[in-house]
């Protein structure tokens, strides 16, 4: 892409700080979009609560990327909770959506993202961006969390959905709490272990979201997984491998359940999706092994 304005949502995430400072370092001017009051003119607030952006909101933006979202993993499934999860997706969503809808000049390009829990369990079944919905509240929040997204479609901006895996980074999401498990030589496999985790390097995942912005031929869903999704036990043993732990613990599944409640559903699920329209489009992976994913992000 030619240096451009970039609205992104979610700027202050793992992700979304990830992005940011790739576009910056790349001469793109990126708006963030902030619940206070702006800093400086490169912030524009927005409440998606209220389904409110205040000018000069997405004006002259070539891109609108949204990733913001409150943590699946930060708090127990409350019902509360799962309301917080559901609201912050969707109205947000909506509201983006919406804004980039009425521009005299709308964005070239609308970038929400999404997860592979779309899919739900699929066992050892690998499932592509074809494949169904799952079912249970993971695979229905993201539904409806793609189907918020519907105005900016409808005014015939691209809009696609990058369906996430799990990101490998000491930062944040899942692997922020394992990293010091396995270097105390305490980590080891979750439940039975055979579950699939499809995950993904965060260089990786910056550089994916990058390429949807810049590939005029890619919409709809688009898985941002490594290339071949492991078992839960593949993986616990990579990690004790890369930090010269042993890997032995186990934790059995019913402790998992009683510990997390109903969000134990996003550790013990099995989803073995593969990234096809991704490498269809000629994305190039620098980490597609997980013992280098891991590497890289204990650097």
């Amino acid at each position: 892409m030619q240096p451009s304005r970039i609205a992104v949502a979610g700027a202050s995430g793992l992700i979304g700080s990830a992005l940011v400072r790739s576009l910056t370092a790349d001469g793109h001017q990126v708006v963030r979009l902030v619940r206070r009051p702006p800093r400086g003119p490169d912030e524009v607030r927005w409440d998606p609560a209220r389904q409110r952006i205040e000018p000069p909101g997405l004006l002259d933006c070539e891109a609108v990327v949204n990733l913001a979202g409150a943590g699946v993993a930060d708090h127990r499934w409350t019902t509360a909770y799962k309301k917080q999860i559901r609201d912050s997706r969707v109205l947000g969503t909506v509201t983006l959506a919406e804004a980039a809808a009425a521009l005299e000049v709308p964005p070239r390009v609308f970038l929400n993202g999404s997860a592979v829990g779309f899919y739900g369990d699929t066992g050892d079944r690998v499932v592509d961006e074809d494949a169904p919905p799952g079912s249970g509240f993971l695979p229905s929040l993201t539904v409806e969390w793609e189907e918020a997204a519907a105005p900016a479609e409808e005014a015939g901006i691209r809009t696609v959905f990058a369906r996430t895996g799990l990101v490998v980074s000491r930062h944040g999401g899942a692997w922020q709490r394992l990293f010091p498990l396995f270097k105390t030589g305490l980590g080891g496999r979750l439940g039975s272990g055979r579950h699939y985790w499809s995950y993904i390097a965060l260089y990786d995942e910056v550089a994916a979201l990058r390429h949807l912005l810049a590939a005029e031929d890619l919409s709809g869903p688009v898985n941002l997984t490594a290339p071949e999704p492991l078992t839960n036990r593949q993986i616990t043993a990579a990690m004790g491998r890369v930090l010269h732990r042993p890997a032995v613990f186990a934790a059995p599944a019913a402790a998992v359940r009683l510990v997390l409640g109903e969000m134990a559903t996003d550790v013990l699920t099995s989803t073995r999706a593969v990234p096809r329209k991704l490498l269809e489009s000629g994305f190039a992976f620098t980490f597609p092994d997980v013992e280098d994913a891991l590497r890289a992000a204990l650097r």
